[in-house]
């Protein structure tokens, strides 16, 4: 009887290779993913970008949701190729507008700009930048899920681990 040239493997040998082999690259593009995204989150910040968070400080914000949709609008035209939802929490910045103020922050999930009087504990994990924005001489931070970013006035990005 003539013995077989090639060697035939089981379906499920088969398929376990493939899907290790898929697992493998899919592990791969998350690492590139991510790279990349921190790449785009480092970059120089715009002056359309750095015009549109000054405004957070005036008061009348607070209550013009259509100027706090066009702050919103601004930041996604940042990072265009960034979905930012689920990973941006929101900015902290020191609040000008006198006692008893201390900080402002723009949450973007709810679109809600909130000033913060001394004392009073900023909501949804943007109290970790508070500190930053009181003394680290920065224009504002952003604060993500794994991470703040802290904006200087010339638009550039410093990171600060959590």
């Amino acid at each position: 009887m003539p013995r077989p040239i090639l060697k035939t493997f089981p379906k499920t040998q088969t398929s376990n290779i493939l899907s290790a082999s898929y697992t493998q690259e899919k592990k791969q593009q998350q690492r590139i993913d991510k790279m990349q995204l921190e790449r785009i989150l480092r970059k120089k910040r715009s002056k359309e970008y750095m015009d549109a968070l000054h405004k957070l400080d005036a008061g009348g914000h607070v209550q013009n949701q259509s100027k706090i949709n066009e702050i919103i609008n601004t930041i996604k035209e940042e990072f265009p190729e960034v979905e930012l939802a689920g990973i941006l929490l929101g900015y902290v910045s020191i609040c000008y507008l006198g006692k008893p103020y201390e900080v402002h922050t723009l949450e973007i999930s709810g679109g809600i700009i909130e000033h913060y009087q001394s004392g009073q504990i900023l909501p949804n994990g943007l109290e970790r930048a508070r500190g930053i924005a009181m003394h680290g001489g920065y224009e504002f931070i952003e604060v993500y899920t794994d991470c703040c970013r802290a904006v200087s006035s010339n638009g550039t990005v410093s990171v600060i681990p959590h």
